[in-house]
């Protein structure tokens, strides 16, 4: 087993774009509940309220939907040389770009499917103004209980054409380990699931059943403290006229309570009790699940909707292109 690397501490934030700017914005403040804290050009900077930086979520407009590009925060300015040098020797590439509003210079490079990464050190924690501050100091925001009020990022999932290789990208690039997978019977990955630390999973890849797509997002997700809260978060997007697409239920893998809906450009976003299991092992080896094993359905029998293998974006006719 290799040597666990810790140079990339968590995820940091997300790029989603949507061409429905100002429908989207809505959502994600109003009846998501997350907090505007900047805005610059065609993008919203948002994020929950216990998150310690500037923005977890990076909402861009654009011609189309899908993932701008994917943030995480190295452990020290020392470990981002250490990645770049390890990605490049990979023959990955890259190049060094200026920060968002959130954070300084990051390395930015793709993964073999096009999804755009970048690494970086350098960041703005979260300052709040006077109608945001919280009573207790240990927190970053106040919680106003607005919308459904996540607490936090918590980890997205990329669709693939190739699992296995996507796999092989996130433990050479970003030292990731490897928590759960899905073994198809073709001899095809159907799914991995990754940490850099110790939670259960910070990112999922899945394989697109897309022919000749690239570049996919299959959802990005928030956390909340309990079920109950995706449960109250049901009937908040019920009352918005908030697609749900499946949930509330619990997966088999991973074990998390979850809720899919569709934001309204089309955009696919998850609610999760995440926080409950912890990998502490350090010599935790895969938990592989097999394709009749997945055919059961999710952890109470709720059997998985045809629209979570198909429906990703942007649409599978224009990542094609």
């Amino acid at each position: 087993m290799a040597e666990p690397c810790f140079d990339v501490a968590h995820l940091g934030h997300v790029e989603v774009y949507t061409d429905k700017f100002d429908e989207s914005l809505d959502f994600f403040t109003r009846v998501f509940g997350l907090t505007e804290s900047g805005r610059d050009g065609d993008s919203a900077y948002l994020r929950a309220y216990d998150d310690y930086e500037f923005h977890t979520l990076k909402l861009t407009r654009h011609h189309t939907t899908g993932v701008g590009h994917i943030g995480y925060r190295t452990s020290s300015a020392e470990a981002l040389e250490r990645r770049v040098a390890a990605i490049r020797a990979a023959g990955y590439g890259g190049d060094w770009v200026e920060g968002d509003l959130g954070h300084g210079r990051a390395f930015r490079f793709h993964d073999p499917d096009g999804h755009a990464f970048e690494l970086y050190w350098e960041t703005t924690p979260y300052e709040a103004p006077e109608e945001e501050r919280p009573a207790l100091k240990n927190i970053a925001q106040r919680y106003h209980g607005r919308g459904v009020c996540p607490r936090r990022i918590d980890h997205l999932n990329l669709l693939a054409s190739d699992v296995s290789v996507f796999r092989d990208f996130m433990v050479t690039c970003l030292g990731s380990r490897i928590t759960e997978q899905i073994q198809l019977d073709n001899g095809r990955l159907g799914g991995c699931w990754f940490t850099v630390n110790n939670k259960t999973y910070d990112l999922a890849c899945t394989e697109d059943h897309a022919r000749g797509a690239r570049g996919r997002l299959h959802h990005v997700t928030y956390a909340t403290d309990q079920r109950e809260d995706i449960l109250r978060a049901a009937d908040i997007f019920l009352e918005n006229g908030v697609h749900i697409e499946t949930g509330p239920h619990k997966h088999a893998i991973q074990g998390t309570f979850f809720l899919y809906v569709w934001e309204p450009a089309g955009n696919r976003v998850e609610l999760a009790n995440a926080g409950a299991r912890l990998i502490l092992r350090p010599d935790w080896q895969p938990v592989t699940w097999t394709e009749a094993e997945r055919r059961k359905g999710q952890a109470w029998g709720l059997k998985t909707i045809e629209t979570f293998h198909t429906h990703g974006t942007p649409p599978a006719n224009e990542a094609a292109q």
